[in-house]
């Protein structure tokens, strides 16, 4: 209210929200109409369904930008202390409706929608998915960006753009089928390019040691190709809050992209060539390594993004007014897994020959900003690469390399005199054979800390993968177990069990998953179960549907729907519950009237283009579902599922559906795992082994709530030592042999028996894995989950304590550690100034 000038008259001001910034449902039908016609440029009755979904997309983004901004300015008048997530992998899952959670206008949005005649469902589903990872690892770091924003921590998070991601799969006649993921087709309305942020990364070439103009001895450089890297940024919004972080993925692109005098003379090839040749850098995630080629594009792959992420930290540092000196006060830098790793030397490239640095300096700076992660304790994946071609591609990193390992080894000496055998294993150069360099041992050398991502994860890495360095260095090691955030996997993708929770304990447990614990004093209320059994049903009766249209199969929601969705590796043992869904299936064909608890198994999972024995399980399982599902004598107690194209989608709608959970990975051979916690969360109980994270999700859960089988780590690697045969366990046990003699003959192959016989040799002679050690465990494990759900009731209770006591595994808790432990890193809260246009303009 206020009053004219020279009147007694008053009159109601009023004020209309920003097209740009309001939230009212008659806001955002304005903004998307505006997005619709000025962006899009299409009026509702030429517009695509996608046209909708951009529309509505750049409608939210305007909302983040306003939060990212302010974040952005806050942080650069404050210089504040910054964590840097470097990863090769960042598998975000779509945005759309994780911005509508987070920014809190779901429902909003979603009225919005339906007074303009559209679902909001359908405009979720037209969202195409980037790519950008292959699986936990990637997903971690998306979930880790959306807990620091959610924190108010303020990070910035590196990799790569990749115009094409992990294959989309498709199946046919049982096999993968690898389908280029093009993510970007369709635009990306998530990101903003940054040309003027561009900068430029060596590669090739050879050194020279010559005078600088002041006549001070230097080692120079001289690159062979030169490449340009450009950032673009995607805005990560917190949870509720004001904070909105960066994820800044570089694009490769050729410093010259056009030589007009090669064309000019009608070389119209070779004009472009640059152009191909660098951006091949950002074309693919992981290409395959199996040829020179492929290593060489992996190496150049990572080296790109860490020199242009190590230059854009010098940038900002610079603009902040931070001295160089400083740079480990201004930032930490999170190695995720050893990928990245090649940012020590680079870093140490960087200080000494291009800010004139005395080495001692630039060691002490280096080793103080960067940690390292380890997420695996397979040695394959503990990056080697061959000194020919690590000199070829990167001669002046070899030769701080050399010189790191040199005074490094001098160390090992002091430390652990006339032991040279020690010197050797320690070495960051492996002299074995093959001369090569080993990234995880650079990356331990290089970092100030060194964790783990599970309690026994660490304790192996400790023991056994990093045992020298543990030696040397055991005030670096430590361990932070993974999480998961639960504004994606419960609160996006579980509505109907966030609002039974919401109704019975609040919502504060979205930002806070310990306050979970109180719905353990609903356990015993009848209503209660019944609420969370019908929740369940409705849930899978989706899934069913689901499955009804994609794959035009049947399943009765009513069986147990046991679920493993996951990457596909022989470490994971997707065939081992194969031998128990075919030993399931010789019951009944001996006996077609035996009393069998109903069972749906779903599987979800990719396979590596290269990884035959991987995609050969995959057609096993498809070959064995097209029996069992056929076979009258089943009767639809048994159903075998294999969904295609696993990614973030497939998580959000398949995880919230299952009963059971399967983590049966060898024990000692997963790093972690996430899924296993993604599946708890939404009230599957687990079966599985004493691996990875399942032993403190046991430990919280409780033991009675979950169900475990198979050899511990240390027995597993007794039994190896002593001289495992397979082939022992293979004649003791009637129904492990008759599973494996029904594949062996070719019952599942059409009368093939040379389909399959790669995977059953592997199974007889080797086993490298240790399912027939493991199978009857699982086998007598299984039945009793059989006889637990035929109690409906004592499942509910499982169901119900499994989501309570799973607080644990929240994101946020696994990046507070690591701000209290070791990152150092204190919240920054984001004041969200008020968006005028009047005032929007320079002064």
């Amino acid at each position: 209210m206020q009053t004219l000038p020279n009147s007694s008259e008053t009159v109601t001001e009023v004020r209309v929200e920003d097209d740009r910034t309001g939230l009212s449902v008659e806001t955002l039908k304005r903004a998307f109409a505006d997005n619709l016609f000025y962006i899009q440029g299409k009026f509702p009755q030429i517009a695509s369904k996608n046209d909708f979904y951009m529309a509505l997309a750049y409608t939210v983004r305007d909302r983040l930008l306003r939060r990212w901004l302010n974040t952005a300015e806050t942080y650069s008048r404050n210089a504040s202390r910054t964590v840097a997530y470097l990863s090769a992998e960042f598998l975000m899952g779509p945005q759309l409706g994780n911005n509508l959670i987070n920014l809190g206008i779901y429902d909003q949005v979603n009225q919005a929608m339906q007074e303009l005649g559209l679902d909001l469902r359908e405009l979720l589903e037209e969202e195409e998915e980037p790519g950008l990872g292959n699986g936990g690892l990637g997903r971690l770091a998306a979930c880790y960006l959306d807990s620091l924003a959610t924190l108010e921590i303020p990070s910035l998070g590196y990799g790569i753009r990749y115009e094409f991601g992990i294959f989309d799969q498709d199946i046919k006649d049982g096999w993968q089928v690898e389908i280029t993921d093009k993510w970007l087709s369709a635009g990306n309305p998530w990101e903003l390019p940054r040309p003027e942020w561009s900068v430029e990364v060596k590669l090739g070439g050879h050194t020279e040691k010559r005078a600088d103009e002041h006549g001070n001895f230097k080692i120079y450089w001289v690159p062979n190709q030169v490449v340009k890297g450009i950032p673009y940024d995607t805005p990560i919004l917190g949870y509720k809050t004001n904070t909105a972080n960066t994820l800044r993925l570089w694009k490769a692109e050729a410093v010259e992209s056009f030589d007009f005098y090669a064309f000019d003379s009608g070389d119209y090839l070779g004009a472009v060539h640059q152009k191909t040749v660098s951006e091949n850098i950002s074309k693919v995630l992981y290409p395959n390594d199996n040829s020179a080629q492929g290593k060489e594009l992996r190496l150049a792959q990572q080296i790109f993004f860490v020199s242009c992420s190590l230059k854009d930290m010098m940038r900002i540092m610079e603009q902040q007014k931070v001295p160089l000196e400083q740079f480990p006060e201004k930032f930490v830098i999170q190695l995720n897994d050893t990928h990245p790793s090649v940012a020590i030397p680079e870093l140490m490239r960087l200080l000494v020959d291009e800010y004139d640095m005395p080495w001692e300096k630039a060691w002490g700076i280096t080793k103080q900003s960067f940690a390292y992660t380890n997420h695996t304790l397979l040695p394959e994946a503990l990056e080697r690469w061959p000194i020919g071609l690590f000199g070829k591609m990167l001669p002046r990193h070899l030769e701080i390399i050399y010189e790191i390992n040199k005074r490094f080894l001098d160390e090992v000496r002091m430390k652990f005199p006339d032991d040279t055998d020690r010197l050797r294993r320690m070495s960051l150069i492996d002299e074995s054979g093959e001369r090569y360099v080993r990234m995880a041992f650079l990356a331990c050398v290089g970092s100030y800390s060194i964790n783990g991502v599970a309690a026994l994860h660490t304790e192996l890495l400790k023991k056994d993968v990093l045992h020298d360095f543990y030696e040397m260095y055991p005030e670096k090691f430590n361990n932070k177990t993974n999480g998961v955030t639960p504004r994606r996997f419960m609160v996006l993708s579980n509505p109907r069990l966030c609002r039974l929770l919401n109704s019975k304990i609040g919502d504060e447990w979205i930002k806070n998953l310990y306050e979970l614990k109180k719905l353990e004093a609903f356990v015993e209320d009848p209503e209660f179960r019944r609420q969370w059994r019908e929740m369940k049903l409705e849930i899978k009766q989706d899934v069913a549907d689901y499955i009804k249209k994609t794959t035009d199969i049947d399943v009765n929601v009513n069986s147990m729907f046991d679920i493993q969705a996951k990457r596909f590796h022989e470490y994971k043992r997707q065939h081992l519950n194969v031998l128990h869904i075919i030993t399931l299936y010789n019951r009944i064909k001996a006996n077609p009237d035996i009393d069998i608890t109903p069972r749906t198994f779903l599987f979800g999972g990719k396979a590596a283009p290269g990884y035959y024995i991987a995609k050969l399980i995959i057609k096993l399982i498809n070959s064995v579902g097209d029996i069992v599902n056929r076979d009258p004598d089943v009767r639809d107690r048994l159903k075998v599922v294999f969904l295609k194209d696993f990614n973030v989608k497939f998580a959000q709608r398949i995880y919230p559906s299952a009963d059971l959970s399967e983590q049966i990975s060898t024990a000692g051979k997963e790093a972690s795992g996430t899924g296993n916690m993604k599946f708890a969360l939404n009230g599957a109980i687990t079966i599985g082994t004493l691996d990875g994270a399942n032993v403190e999700i046991r430990e919280e859960v409780g033991a009675e709530n979950f169900f475990l089988f198979g050899l511990t780590t240390e027995e597993v690697y007794a039994l190896k030592k002593e001289g495992y045969q397979p082939w022992e366990y293979y004649q003791k046990d009637p129904e492990l042999k008759l599973a494996i003699d029904r594949i062996a003959s070719g019952f599942f192959s059409h009368g093939d028996p040379k389909l399959f016989k790669p995977l059953v040799d592997h199974l007889l002679g080797n086993d490298q894995y240790m399912l027939l050690a493991d199978y009857r465990s699982y086998i007598d494990t299984q039945d009793r989950v059989s006889e637990a759900y035929r109690d409906i009731d004592r499942w509910v209770r499982m169901s119900i304590l499994n989501v309570a006591r799973m607080g644990k595994f929240s994101s946020d808790r696994s990046i507070r550690d690591y701000c209290e432990d070791f990152w150092k890193v204190q919240p920054v809260n984001i004041e969200l100034k008020e968006y005028v246009q009047a005032t929007a303009i320079l002064h």
